[in-house]
């Protein structure tokens, strides 16, 4: 059991963990659940709580109000902001969606080979907390408070090599899992979806938003790779 005197050491960044069969094995798990139907329809909440937040915050970035975000049973979701009904804080709170999960995926990884994994659990606890305010739903309430016990559990009880493959793990979980979710709206995508809701508000065909979709979470997925590649490289050459 760890003391008080230990929260900040836990909280706090860190040393760079010392790579080892956590990485592969990190990795390996977050792609399986996502190309596991049984784990994908029981885990893709998370890349819908990681969509629907980043609604909320660009909003908030750029003067819009955040009344409140659903999970739904069928893993969907919705956020509501209000503001005015045209302009750029619109516009870039409706397109933050998609991009959001890939941006967060990339910053935990980033965050767990760096040392930053309980720093990293331990905002992500606190981000819960408040979004819990804002839950419009006893189901979603439900799951923003697993989803911050559960990251301050992890953080508080695993050793630092095990808060690091979690972060990593989840941070590829999210950014692969942002690119299945876009792959069902480019797919399958109807007038409700992100890429209409675009079109209709600025006249430029949702196609083309899509692109800018794909180009979003390339850069992200070429950021997380690079990292990836070097620590890969540095468990091989260490065996």
């Amino acid at each position: 059991m760890n003391s008080l005197p230990e929260i900040p050491a836990r909280l706090l960044p860190g040393i760079a963990p010392v790579v080892g069969m956590w990485l592969p094995l990190a990795i390996a798990a977050a792609l399986l659940a996502v190309a596991t139907p049984f784990l994908w329809l029981r885990l893709r909440l998370l890349v819908t709580l990681s969509h629907e937040l980043g609604h909320a915050a660009v909003g908030l970035a750029f003067g819009r109000r955040f009344r409140g975000f659903v999970v739904n049973r069928d893993m969907s979701g919705h956020a509501v902001t209000s503001g005015r009904p045209s302009g750029a804080g619109l516009v870039l709170s409706t397109w933050a969606g998609y991009p959001a999960p890939a941006l967060l995926g990339a910053v935990l990884v980033h965050a767990a080979l760096a040392g930053w994994a309980g720093t990293a659990l331990a905002l992500s606890a606190l981000i819960m907390l408040l979004a819990l305010i804002f839950a419009r739903s006893w189901g979603t309430a439900g799951l923003v408070i697993l989803a911050a016990a559960g990251a301050f559990a992890a953080g508080w009880f695993l050793p630092a090599w095990g808060s690091a493959a979690l972060v990593l793990g989840l941070g590829v979980f999210l950014l692969v899992g942002a690119w299945r979710h876009l792959g069902v709206v480019m797919s399958s995508g109807g007038r409700g979806d992100d890429p209409a809701a675009l079109a209709r508000a600025t006249r430029v065909p949702a196609w083309l938003w899509l692109g800018t979709f794909v180009l979003a979470l390339a850069a992200c997925t070429v950021w997380t790779g690079w990292p990836l590649w070097q620590a890969g490289g540095a468990w091989l050459a260490a065996r």
